[in-house]
């Protein structure tokens, strides 16, 4: 039998730092807030309802994973954040429209307690958007400084033991690595020379890894994933997670092109379209912030049909995604695939999906969810990259040299494998030859 890893208790209190209290922020706090009371169901969280298979399928083990793991429980959550309007999470979440104000109004008085601090916020890197609260320093390096600042402060007054920081900002123009990121001293050197290489994002991933805290990202901007902030993340045992959130259009391709594959049918096309009238699309709706987006989706199709094994499945495959900002729609995200197909013998056929989605309902819970798996790696002593969390991100962080692993069932596979290992039972490999020899 293999040994359980060592993990410490998730003793006290929890602080859950988001960047950004806009919609899905607001959406996965009111949400939490709802559910202590009893109000609604975890719906869509692994975290609260997923079960995790343990020994063999003779034995009939399927607990929760809340049982195999320490997990923080909801009512040892306190939220705190950032962000560029000075509205509280109720305003907020009135704003953003997505959750009833019936529902809302019932925790009205536990959202209203929480006000947003003064963000790190250039307009160089999100074009669409702008607002009044956003601090002001010397530089990037004081502006860091004040973040952790903010952390410090929040840990004090709350009585945190841990805390975990998630990016939910909107998405950053397309950026690649420069020399800026390539070590401490050289991204620290950039901090204080307010070098353009290094976006707000950045500036909070650096507070939060250089304070030992969990970092995940939700959204497709380079951030955390610089070979600087990796280092750094290894020297202060920082567990890294990301990213870009897998919600829905691409959830939906990375459940449907895994069967395509695996039934070896041919793919000459598919064609992608979104419309959404949240903030995310109107920040989307400017081409470079467009870029980082696109590159995000397109990648999950190439690692998935993987068309260098299959040419002749996949080689020529044609894909487009497309997203279009609609204002009327709001938060209530649609999307439309087209995908061509060719079967036996060459004949063609398609297959057309039609997803109305909640953009932030999808989102929420993989907020709570990442908040607490990265708060129990870094009690695990698990730092740096946490692939085996790949199963929510669309552009999941991996380690160099390696590509990542974008088939849901796989990532799903991994998951539990690292709970099992971390409780030290069996890993399952579905083999099964015991039950026939």
């Amino acid at each position: 039998m293999p040994t359980p890893v060592d993990i410490a208790p998730a003793r006290g209190k929890l602080g859950v730092l988001l960047v950004g209290l806009g919609a899905v922020s607001t959406t996965t706090i009111a949400g939490v807030f709802a559910l202590r009371k009893g109000l609604a169901k975890p719906i869509g969280s692994l975290t609260q309802m997923g079960t995790v298979r343990l020994g063999k399928r003779t034995e009939g083990r399927s607990p929760k994973i809340s049982e195999v793991v320490p997990l923080s429980g909801l009512d040892d959550i306190v939220f705190g954040g950032w962000d560029i309007f000075e509205d509280d999470c109720y305003a907020a979440a009135r704003t953003a429209g997505v959750i009833e104000p019936s529902l809302l109004d019932k925790v009205r008085p536990e959202l209203e307690k929480i006000r947003p601090w003064p963000a790190v916020f250039d307009q160089r890197y999100v074009k669409r958007l702008d607002g009044p609260n956003v601090k002001k320093g010397k530089n990037k390096k004081d502006l860091a400084e004040q973040v952790i600042a903010d952390i410090r402060k929040f840990k004090s007054d709350n009585n945190l033991d841990r805390m975990v920081m998630v990016w939910c900002g909107s998405t950053e123009i397309f950026a690649t690595e420069s020399p800026a990121h390539q070590t401490v001293e050289s991204f620290e050197r950039a901090l204080e020379q307010n070098d353009t290489a290094i976006p707000s994002s950045m500036v909070y991933a650096y507070a939060a890894i250089r304070e030992g805290i969990p970092y995940a990202n939700a959204a497709p901007n380079l951030t955390a994933d610089i070979p600087a902030l990796m280092d750094l993340a290894a020297k202060t045992k920082a567990p890294l997670a990301g990213k870009d959130l897998k919600t829905g259009q691409t959830l939906i391709k990375t459940i449907i092109a895994p069967g395509l594959k695996a039934r070896l049918i041919g793919v000459e096309g598919w064609y992608s379209t979104n419309i959404l009238g949240n903030r995310d699309g109107e920040v989307l709706d400017d081409p470079e912030s467009f870029k980082t987006k696109e590159e995000s989706k397109k990648s999950v199709l190439d690692y998935i049909l993987q068309p260098q094994l299959y040419p002749d499945l996949y080689k020529d495959l044609c894909h487009v995604v497309r997203i279009n900002y609609y204002p009327p729609r709001g938060d209530n995200k649609e999307g439309w695939d087209n995908i061509d197909l060719v079967g036996w013998l060459g004949y063609k056929m398609q297959l057309k999906i039609n997803f109305l989605c909640r953009d932030s309902i999808l989102a929420a819970p993989i907020v709570l969810d990442v908040a607490l798996f990265m708060d129990l790696a870094k009690r695990a002593g698990m730092h740096g990259i946490q692939e085996w969390l790949s199963f929510y991100f669309k552009s999941p962080v991996h380690a160099p040299g390696l590509y990542p692993e974008h088939d849901l069932f796989i990532q799903l596979m991994k998951l539990k494998n690292t709970l099992r290992y971390l409780k030290g039972e069996e890993l399952i490999t579905h083999l099964g030859r015991e039950y026939y020899d």
